[in-house]
């Protein structure tokens, strides 16, 4: 093989390895099973007064039932999460000891966590 065929070769692979599609690279902040309800109160309170659209949460909202705070909580924290590029810093910092990041996706019915 020429040098510039495997040039060729090395670069296409560089390109091809570039663009596929990663089955597990997305992820979703969610609250910990094991926080406290105070903890999850105040991580409600903290992303609705900064740019979550909490409507999906309220009664008749999409994502209202189960009216759990662990269940609010986990909406809100991820909509926060992602809103701030899906950093770990945007998931740990705000909603300390009480966030968890999964890659299995929490949307359910017509709940669609983004």
């Amino acid at each position: 093989m020429s040098p510039f065929s495997t040039l060729i070769v090395i670069l296409l692979s560089c390109i091809m390895i570039h663009h596929l599609p990663l089955a597990s690279s997305k992820q979703w902040c969610v609250a910990s099973p094991t926080s406290k309800e105070k903890q999850l109160e105040e991580n409600l309170g903290f992303a609705c007064a900064n740019g979550v659209d909490c409507r999906p949460i309220l009664e008749g909202g999409a994502c209202y039932n189960p009216a759990t705070p662990l269940s609010h909580a986990s909406y809100v924290m991820n909509a926060y999460y992602a809103n701030h590029e899906r950093t770990d810093y945007a998931c740990k910092f705000p909603f300390p000891n009480s966030s968890m990041l999964t890659t299995t996706n929490p949307s359910y019915g017509s709940c669609v966590y983004a």
